[in-house]
């Protein structure tokens, strides 16, 4: 089925796009930080590579927000224990603090939308969508 002949697809993609940039204005770092936290805290540690791999950015690119985090006390490195030429990245505990506050903001403001915008019945039918979005998101990710 084509998007002509249904919009599912382009009426999501569009939903999802309007709630991320909504929550942008929230951010007290740059996505690019808060990704790479993100996925040391949920995944780590791993190489400059990786997360470039992950985030589907350049080596340069993942290599600069490494950097600023590292200067930023939020990313620590350690030698990798089978490849020397390779270093080990682990979120810090005030990595995890901050990456902890930025999940909260987007949290909290999205809850009051959710409360504000949503009838209980609504409220209960989209927490019943919520584990086939992350489906999706997962078949999207996969690589």
């Amino acid at each position: 089925m084509s998007l002509m002949d249904d919009p599912l697809a382009e009426d999501l993609r569009r939903a999802v796009g309007e709630r991320v940039r909504a929550a942008r204005p929230l951010d007290t770092m740059p996505g690019g930080g808060a990704a790479v936290l993100g996925h040391l805290d949920r995944g780590g540690p791993y190489t400059t590579a990786d997360l470039a791999q992950l985030r589907g950015v350049t080596h340069q690119s993942a290599a600069k927000t490494v950097k600023d985090l590292q200067r930023a006390g939020l990313v620590r490195a350690e030698p990798h224990p089978s490849d020397g030429r390779k270093l080990l990245l682990h979120i810090t505990g005030t990595g995890r603090e901050r990456l902890s506050g930025e999940r909260a903001r987007r949290a909290d403001r999205l809850t009051a939308a959710v409360e504000d915008t949503l009838s209980p019945r609504e409220q209960e039918h989209l927490r019943r969508c919520v584990p086939l979005i992350a489906r999706l998101a997962g078949r999207l990710n996969e690589r």
